[in-house]
């Protein structure tokens, strides 16, 4: 499948992967207005964010290093560092 705009990656999807990576914990609203909740308050350590950025991998064909994911430490964080550069990759 070839693409020609790049790809963007919503909170949609990012909730989608998270839940499907890692589950919902018990008490926290995904749905909810979640895009500068740290991680860790929604239930979620690095490991279930390594398997998440595996799967955005996975599906978007963005390459993200492993490392990243230290500095981004909420959704929002997360979706301006994949969607960055899924911009970069596609420019």
């Amino acid at each position: 499948m070839s693409t020609t705009a790049s790809t963007t990656v919503t909170l949609a999807d990012l909730t989608r992967m998270l839940r499907e990576s890692a589950g919902e914990e018990e008490g926290v609203d995904l749905d909810g207005d979640v895009l500068d909740t740290p991680f860790i308050d929604l239930g979620y350590d690095s490991l279930a964010l390594l398997q998440v950025i595996g799967q955005i991998q996975r599906e978007y064909g963005i390459a993200i290093p492993d490392d990243a994911i230290v500095d981004a430490e909420t959704p929002g964080a997360l979706l301006a560092l994949i969607n960055t550069d899924s911009a970069a990759r596609a420019a």
